[in-house]
């Protein structure tokens, strides 16, 4: 992975205790709403990650793909990728 490692994984834990979190407040049977946003706030931590990786992806591992020759199989791995994260 290019994207900065350090960086990636204090996101993805803190998104992790934030899902800790959120199965406490389902157990709880915590307001609905509070979950929701909860919910919405992880989502955006992983977005977040997503984004980052794909940008360090891009700008190393596609690039020397491209300039080794194999930039239509690269193309539609990327595509593959950004048609599921679109969903």
């Amino acid at each position: 992975m290019k994207a900065d490692k350090k960086k990636m994984e204090r996101l993805v834990k803190t998104a992790r205790g934030q899902l800790d979190g959120i199965l406490r407040m389902m157990e709880e049977d915590r307001y609905c709403i509070d979950i929701s946003n909860q919910l919405l706030a992880t989502q955006a931590i992983l977005s977040r990650v997503n984004r980052e990786v794909l940008a360090a992806h891009m700008e190393s591992c596609m690039k020397e793909a491209i300039e080794a020759g194999r930039s239509e199989e690269t193309i539609e791995e990327l595509m593959a990728v950004l048609d599921k994260a679109m969903k």
